[in-house]
């Protein structure tokens, strides 16, 4: 269940409760008039089921209460109410299977944005993987695969793509590409300054290394992994359990491409700088194609489970 509410002018209070009332899963209606000050208006209470959540919050949007006053939404752990049970089993759909396309562009606008916390966690994860490829530590790769943020931006342009959202698809590249090269670029520096106390050499890098060589050697199993982990990580933000973000994030090599490519660059090996780069690409590729089409089949999904036309969701 969901809880939202609502302040709304006076005078759109009687349509916004005639359509809380007449969606299928609502209840627990509350109005209190003239309750807020700031904005003034009244504030309007409901539960409502996930299945219906999107098509209520498309409603209040086009009565612009998202304009004119407010809308806030919560995510209900507990409701004990028979009058809730009897609002989800009423409600079309599962609420695992629902998709709340106002609250996934939410999220993914802000995950995608460029500030110091996002690039200090690309950073530190680029520099962590250096690490792991240096020393040939599948660990350390695996903890700095934990650490990327990079799956926001990620999940951004698949959003936006799939919304029609360009000026978002902008934002989630700009985020992306800029972030991977401010990353790549203070970890080259980095390994120059290891290098200079001794921590890092050239051999290092030009060691065998069983355990990481994979990482700057790209082949089509890359995109497949990459592919499901880009299932994986939709569906865990679509159906709002984040815990499986975790897998997703540490079976690509994102953070660990960038973090060979840029140690292979500042000991001028070329090869395995290209190599990593491929690696890269390949993984972000494979999570936007996969992310597109995930959500494009669910809405393609939820639409039939509600039997209205696609383009009515979103």
């Amino acid at each position: 269940m969901l809880h939202l509410r609502l302040i709304t002018p006076a005078d759109r209070t009687d349509d916004v409760v005639r359509l809380i009332e007449k969606t299928v899963g609502t209840t627990h209606l509350v109005v209190l008039p003239g309750a807020a000050r700031n904005p003034v208006g009244d504030v309007v209470m409901c539960d409502v089921a996930r299945e219906s959540g999107d098509e209520l919050l498309v409603g209040l949007r086009k009565l612009e209460i998202d304009k004119t006053g407010s809308i806030a939404v919560e995510n209900i752990d507990l409701s004990l109410s028979r009058r809730a049970d009897k609002a989800e089993e009423e409600a079309p759909g599962e609420g695992a299977d629902a998709v709340l396309w106002e609250q996934l562009r939410d999220a993914t606008h802000e995950e995608s944005t460029l500030n110091v916390t996002y690039l200090a966690f690309l950073t530190v994860a680029t520099m962590l993987a250096a690490c792991g490829v240096m020393l040939d530590n599948a660990i350390l790769i695996v903890g700095a695969m934990a650490v990327g943020p990079e799956f926001g931006p990620l999940a951004g342009i698949s959003t936006a793509l799939v919304q029609r959202s360009p000026h978002l698809v902008l934002r989630s590249l700009w985020a992306l590409l800029a972030g991977f090269a401010a990353a790549m670029l203070l970890t080259v520096g980095f390994s120059w300054l290891l290098d200079a106390f001794g921590l890092f050499e050239r051999s290092m890098v030009e060691a065998a290394r069983p355990n990481t060589a994979f990482i700057w050697k790209p082949d089509w199993m890359s995109f497949v992994v990459a592919f499901l982990a880009g299932i994986a990580g939709t569906l865990s933000l679509t159906s709002a359990k984040s815990g499986a973000l975790i897998g997703v994030a540490i079976s690509v090599t994102t953070v660990p491409a960038a973090a060979n490519a840029a140690v292979a660059f500042s000991y001028t090996d070329y090869s395995q700088t290209w190599g990593s780069t491929w690696q890269l690409l390949a993984n972000l590729g494979g999570i936007v194609v996969a992310g597109t089409l995930t959500l494009l089949a669910q809405k393609w999904f939820w639409a039939r489970q509600r039997r209205i036309p696609v383009g009515g969701i979103g």
